[in-house]
C-alpha cells in the first residue's frame, strides 16, 4: 500500500464501509499491478493443492499463515472449524469437502484450529449460549463429542479451552474421513490429511502427529515427514 493511500485510508472510519471500498481500490490501484500475470492466469480456472479447513475467527488468515499466493488454497471458513461427519448435516462443508476433492484434486486436507477460540468457549460453557444463539448452539453439536472427552479429564479451568481446540481438530479429523470422497482419495493414496493449531499470539503452528496422538512443534513434524518421505 503506498503512503499516499496509506494516509486516504487512514482517514476513514475502520468500521466504515468506505475503508472497504478504499481497500479495494488500493489493491485496485498499487497491489494488482504487480501480480497482473498471476492473476491473468487464474482468471479462467483454479487448481488449487489444498483444502484448507479454519475457523471464521477474524484472528486467522490462511494465506497469511500459510504464505500462500492466491489461487494455492481452497479456503472453507465456519465457526469452530466444523466438518460433521457424513450425512449428519449435509451442506456447505459438506458440498466443500466433495468439490475440492472430486473437482479440483487437492492433494492435502488441512483443518486447523486456534489459540482462544470463541467456539469452543461457549462449547465448554454447555447449554449457556442456547437461549441467545440457538443456531450457533446446534451448529457446535458437531464438536459435542470433543467437549465430553475433555470434560471428563477434569483439568483446571484454564486449559479446557486450549484442550477443546486440541481434541476438536482429532475429532473433526475422524469427521472428514466419513465422507466418501476423502475415503476413497485416502484409500488410493492420492489424499493427505492434516490437523492444524494455530497460536495466535506467538505465530506458531502445531501439528497432530495420528501415530502419537499428540501435537508437535513444526520441526518436529518436519523431520517426521522427511523420515517417512525417505523409508
Amino acid at each position: 500500500m503506498s503512503d499516499k493511500s496509506m494516509s486516504e485510508r487512514n482517514g476513514a472510519d475502520p468500521h466504515d464501509l468506505l475503508y472497504l471500498l478504499q481497500g479495494a481500490d488500493d489493491f485496485s490501484r498499487n497491489v494488482f499491478p504487480d501480480s497482473e500475470a498471476l492473476f491473468q492466469s487464474l482468471a479462467r480456472q483454479q487448481a488449487p493443492h489444498t483444502l484448507f479447513i479454519t475457523c471464521a475467527d477474524s484472528r486467522v488468515s490462511p494465506e497469511m499463515i500459510t504464505q500462500t499466493r492466491p489461487g494455492e488454497l481452497f479456503v472453507c471458513r465456519n465457526i469452530g472449524n466444523i466438518v460433521p461427519a457424513y450425512g449428519e448435516m449435509l451442506g456447505g462443508v459438506s458440498a466443500v469437502v466433495e468439490f475440492a476433492v472430486l473437482a479440483l484434486n487437492v492433494r492435502q486436507i488441512v483443518i486447523c484450529g486456534h489459540s482462544d477460540c470463541g467456539a469452543m468457549k461457549g462449547l465448554s460453557s454447555g447449554a449457556a449460549i442456547a437461549d441467545e444463539m440457538p443456531t450457533v448452539h446446534a451448529w457446535l453439536r458437531n464438536a459435542e463429542a470433543a467437549r465430553s472427552v475433555v470434560m471428563a479429564r477434569k483439568l483446571e479451568e484454564e486449559r479446557i479451552v486450549q484442550a477443546m481446540v486440541e481434541e476438536n481438530i482429532r475429532l473433526q479429523l475422524t469427521h472428514l474421513r466419513t465422507h466418501p470422497a476423502v475415503a476413497g482419495r485416502l484409500a488410493l493414496g492420492k489424499l493427505q490429511v492434516q490437523g492444524w493449531v494455530y497460536d495466535i499470539g506467538r505465530g506458531k503452528v502445531s501439528i497432530y502427529d495420528e501415530a502419537d496422538s499428540k501435537f508437535e512443534s513444526l520441526e518436529e513434524a518436519r523431520l517426521r515427514m522427511l523420515r517417512k518421505d525417505a523409508r
